[in-house]
């Protein structure tokens, strides 16, 4: 079933492609398709921003999984990402952060021109409605809402404090001047209800007659006229359909997706294409490569009183109160995001910037998405922010349904088992220092009979995950692996350019929302400036 001529189709309605779907139908000139995967966020647990503690393992996420991990103990690592309108914005943790203003440096000393932190800071703002108001740093009025923590807690507060015992600097604001610091996060929010990119940008505009939004739409490969991209075929109801382009294609299924229609549609490394028995239209061997991601390993700690969300929910009358709180006033722990107070550290004597990040939660639960443990409880989660492992994904099937293989490698180097033990002593220390020690009575995990190096790397090894920012397997770069340039088309592919996360040069030093939405804040300014041309 033809659907006629496109001027912008956009593959994967997520953080970047609401984004791209808002700006490219601005002009009502352009005729915009939005092609989602998975269903309409009609959920109420996706609104709810605690919701994402069921929402990330429910069917509005593609559930993915790791192959076998060696560094972790040979365990598959679940890997949520968002099927649904809005994508993992619509079901992550909803912290704001933008990273290290080093980063985007970095990404312009690469080669990368146009994306240093003067060049993306503009983006950052426009999209950003700050609670706080506009600043030097900060937007005021654009689609994506931020907010403050509602609900301080007593044991967050001591948490703030204890890192500041152990030398860190009180911070206000981890998007402002300096990053280092202990504070609390701003999150994707507003009055108690969250902000997905979905919420912000596509539901004010979603009436636009010059835009088409498809969800159960699952894009199963590109088609091709004389080397450049011309539609697009999708399933949808159990049928194929097919959708063409007189513009531009922009891929925005996030760092499994995009490489992994890619691959799909014979772009990738030519060996695993030829394989697979799909015609090779260009060999870029870094498709699906340099595969990064935040790991994660957590600390938790037993109160010695009843101060811990576990406590609210393990209590009939207190389930009630929460209930009622959030009903009445948006507020209480139903309106908790995946971090509540936050601290970024160096815990490396050769790092100039910070080189972990912890999320300190007010629960704690055996793994994430499990029932909340029935004692007094909390988390002191920590990651390394600039691995120097990478990983690959392949498709080993031309079903676009079936999920394609990752391949992690996580703690592949000394340097990244080094940070992640430091971690964990660092999160040690600031429990044991005085405004928050008064309030533990036992350190769960790892335990305090773990004390050497060895001893805290065997528990990393049993415990380590995801805090689910994978990115760059579409990398962005100037060198031979390198699958988009500067402004992110695709090489050699003519119509066909990739944003979302999967084109970072290297992982933020911070979470990843935040960026995917600047990175298809940017692209659509360079696809309506190309097009104007």
């Amino acid at each position: 079933m033809a659907e006629g001529d496109w001027d912008f189709i956009v593959i994967g309605a997520g953080s970047a492609g609401c984004a791209l779907a808002n700006r490219l139908s601005a002009d009502p000139k352009n005729r915009v398709l939005l092609l989602e995967a998975g269903p309409r966020d009609r959920n109420i647990w996706i609104h709810i921003p605690v919701g994402y503690y069921k929402t990330m393992y429910s069917p509005l996420s593609w559930g993915y999984d790791t192959e076998p991990e060696p560094a972790l103990d040979n365990r598959r690592i679940h890997w949520p990402r968002g099927k649904v309108l809005g994508g993992s914005s619509a079901i992550n943790g909803l912290v704001y952060m933008r990273g290290q203003p080093q980063d985007y440096d970095h990404w312009r000393q690469m080669g990368n021109i146009g994306w240093g932190w003067d060049d993306v800071l503009p983006y950052f703002k426009r999209a950003e409605d700050q609670e706080r108001g506009a600043s030097d740093l900060h937007g005021a009025g654009g689609p994506l809402k931020v907010s403050d923590i509602r609900d301080r807690r007593e044991i967050c507060d001591a948490f703030v404090a204890a890192a500041q015992e152990v030398g860190l600097p009180y911070n206000d604001d981890f998007n402002g001047p300096e990053q280092e610091g202990a504070g609390y996060f701003q999150t994707t929010s507003r009055d108690g209800r969250r902000c997905s990119s979905a919420v912000g940008y596509l539901n004010p505009i979603k009436n636009r007659p010059n835009l088409k939004i498809e969800t159960a739409a699952l894009a199963s490969r590109l088609l091709f006229d004389q080397g450049r991209v011309s539609g697009v075929a999708y399933l949808q109801d159990g049928t194929e359909k097919v959708a063409t382009v007189a513009g531009e294609i922009v891929l925005s299924g996030g760092a499994i997706n995009s490489p992994q229609l890619l691959q799909l549609s014979g772009i990738g490394p030519g060996a695993l294409l030829n394989d697979l028995g799909i015609e090779v239209v260009k060999d870029l061997a870094g498709v699906g490569q340099d595969l990064q991601d935040h790991l994660q390993v957590r600390s938790i700690y037993r109160l010695n009183q009843a101060i811990s969300v576990n406590d609210d929910v393990n209590n009939i009358f207190r389930r009630v109160l929460i209930g009622l709180d959030y009903a009445l006033r948006r507020r209480g722990p139903l309106t908790f995001s995946a971090g509540h107070a936050c601290a970024f550290a160096r815990v490396l004597p050769e790092s100039e910037t910070p080189d972990v990040q912890f999320h300190f939660i007010p629960f704690s639960a055996e793994k994430p998405g499990s029932g909340l443990h029935p004692w007094p409880g909390v988390t002191s989660s920590v990651c390394q922010l600039r691995p120097e492992s990478r990983g690959e994904l392949a498709i080993t099937s031309t079903d676009p349904r079936q999920h394609p293989k990752i391949i992690a490698n996580y703690l592949a180097t000394d340097y990244d088992q080094r940070v992640l033990i430091e971690g964990l002593k660092l999160s040690r220390k600031i429990s044991q220092s005085p405004a928050f020690a008064k309030y533990v009575a036992d350190e769960v995990e790892p335990g305090l009979d773990r004390v050497s190096d060895d001893e805290l790397l065997v528990h990393l090894r049993a415990k380590g995950g995801t805090i689910f920012h994978p990115t760059s397997t579409c990398r962005m770069g100037q060198d031979e692996r390198a699958v988009v340039d500067e402004r992110l088309r695709v090489r050699g592919v003519a119509g066909l350019r990739v944003a979302d996360c999967s084109i970072m040069p290297q992982v933020v030093s911070g979470n990843t929302s935040a960026p995917a939405i600047m990175i298809g804040e940017k692209c659509a300014d360079m696809m309506l400036a190309d097009a104007h041309r």
